[in-house]
């Protein structure tokens, strides 16, 4: 069972559904789970395994969606005998630590593209710890990709507007071509709620763009794009385009204002 649970952890965490895993970290007395029992419980309160059942899995469960929600971890002990002043009815006769751990997911990367300056910022967003994901309706070119990527070959459109993004997601457009960014840039404002969003080329590209995307588009939600994509360091090289676009990507979702870290002395 331990072994199924940690599987269902690791997809979660790939896919990035929000969960916090529960432990049965220490027992006394008499327990219905042994120490090493473990159960997933997910954002929207569904569980996978148990460590328990009855009222006490219950409070377990609250507290764990409480801690999804605060991001830390908690250990806590649970009275499973009556003469306990917080005793809420068990009669075990034994007392359950547990410990419990939200799944705190780093930042996503969500590359639609697969070219050369896709393929350098998804090596350095995996670096940096990122999770990463490409989109390319060419399987061939997302071979290269690392291993620990998220491959998809899909059409870039479709993928933007059947998701739904969050406020720790960056959204990135460096695919081929202007019509394919133009069409995916119109998915991604017209579905919302990622916490950046980059498109690559030109001033006259994001021009033609912003242009031909005015009469679908609210102006503030263009506003809100950051085109042409990345920090002014004068990037040339994929490479270095990379270190532009990652550092640009961290600043905004980490909401920080940028600039040099040096003192004014």
């Amino acid at each position: 069972m331990t072994d199924h649970i940690l599987e269902e952890l690791l997809r979660a965490r790939q896919s990035r559904t929000l969960c916090a895993l529960a432990t049965v970290a220490a027992t006394t007395g008499s327990v219905p789970r042994q120490t090493g029992s473990k159960m997933l419980v997910y954002n929207d309160g569904k569980i996978s395994g148990t460590i328990g059942g009855g009222k006490f899995e219950a409070l377990v469960v609250e507290d764990c969606l409480k801690s999804i929600a605060t991001k830390k971890t908690v250990l806590k002990t649970y009275p499973l005998r009556e003469d306990r002043p917080d005793s809420f009815g068990a009669i075990c006769g034994g007392e359950v630590t547990i410990m419990i751990e939200p799944q705190n997911l780093n930042a996503a990367i969500f590359l639609i593209g697969a070219g050369h300056c896709s393929l350098a910022i998804a090596r350095l967003a995996t670096d940096c710890g990122m999770y990463v994901t490409v989109v390319e309706d060419r399987a061939e070119l997302i071979e290269n990709f690392p291993a620990t990527s998220n491959r998809l070959v899909a059409d870039a459109t479709e993928f933007i507007s059947q998701r739904d993004w969050h406020d720790d997601e960056a959204l990135v457009l460096v695919s081929r071509n202007y019509e394919l960014d133009r069409q995916a840039l119109a998915a991604a404002l017209k579905k919302g709620g990622a916490g950046y969003v980059g498109m690559i080329g030109s001033r006259r590209k994001v021009h033609r763009v912003f242009d031909a995307l005015k009469q679908a588009a609210p102006v503030e939600k263009l506003k809100d794009v950051y085109a042409p994509i990345g920090l002014d360091i004068g990037a040339d090289s994929p490479a270095e385009i990379a270190i532009s676009v990652i550092g640009e990507i961290l600043q905004v979702l980490r909401k920080r204002k940028g600039g040099h870290l040096r003192s004014g002395s």
